[in-house]
């Protein structure tokens, strides 16, 4: 038969009283208090980073992904490629520039980098503060160009955070298209170098990179980031200088007609 065990009592002292533990002293409750606070702040630290490097990744690509559904709607053009001429691509002759947005927040491009992946496709929008760049992905710098003007468009974004919009511009290779799509058409940027530079060279986004001074005869995209992936301590900036550009009638170029194609039928 089984019998129940119980605990030992404590062992008394020689006059039979219950020996009591010692009271812990005002160092050792400091020390444990101490401690439970870092475990608290380590937690809330990690909950932080988890936050800022997943959801709101998350979260901004479903309202990049609205904010491109939106824009799509506004579009009335096919979404399959012209068929190739035999005597090459036709010329549209000068392209046509929308004109300067004043209102902040309004979204009026999309960006395809095909370097980026196959169905990486960015809603582009006026201004380069924290409420467009935490939430619709790339900011226009007002000041600058627009798509296909002569001049720079330029652009800024995350790498890491908030849809990580840029997070693969160092990859980009000498030769890469850039595509650009508004309402009017489709505009080809190819890309030639990047430059790492501190925070306060603003004369990157310049009509003429860099040459603040110069007076503008080509059409740039300036794409700026925040550099190292993980900082902020400089930032690194890829510079393209636009090829050419088709109305949207002409269908997108055939480089991205997929992913134009899965943007309209998002839309739909």
């Amino acid at each position: 038969m089984a019998t129940s065990r119980t605990a030992p009592p404590a062992p008394a002292d020689p006059k039979g009283r219950r020996r009591r533990r010692p009271a812990r002293s005002r160092g050792q409750l400091v020390v444990q208090i101490f401690g439970e606070l870092l475990i608290t702040l380590g937690l809330l630290l990690v909950l932080y980073v988890a936050w800022e490097l997943w959801w709101t990744n998350i979260d901004a690509n479903r309202k990049q992904d609205q904010a491109v559904g939106q824009l799509f709607e506004q579009f009335d053009a096919p979404v399959a490629p012209a068929p190739e001429a035999p005597a090459g691509p036709p010329d549209y002759g000068d392209p046509v520039v929308l004109p300067a947005i004043e209102t902040e927040g309004q979204t009026f491009a999309v960006v395809y980098v095909p370097r980026f992946g196959e169905t990486y496709s960015r809603p582009v929008t006026s201004g380069v503060g924290t409420p467009v760049l935490d939430t619709l992905g790339l900011g226009h710098y007002p000041s600058t160009a627009m798509p296909g003007e002569v001049g720079n468009f330029a652009l800024a974004g995350h790498r890491q955070t908030h849809g990580q919009v840029l997070d693969a511009i160092h990859t980009l290779v000498p030769g890469d298209k850039i595509y650009v799509q508004t309402k009017d058409g489709y505009y080809t940027y190819v890309y030639r170098n990047n430059q790492i530079v501190l925070p306060d060279r603003v004369d990157v986004i310049a009509p003429v990179p860099t040459e603040p001074a110069a007076v503008p005869t080509e059409r740039f995209l300036t794409l700026t980031s925040c550099n190292p992936r993980f900082g902020a301590q400089e930032r690194i900036i890829a510079y393209s200088v636009m090829e050419s550009w088709q109305p949207l009638s002409a269908g997108p170029p055939a480089e991205i007609a997929a992913q134009v194609a899965h943007n309209a039928e998002g839309a739909g």
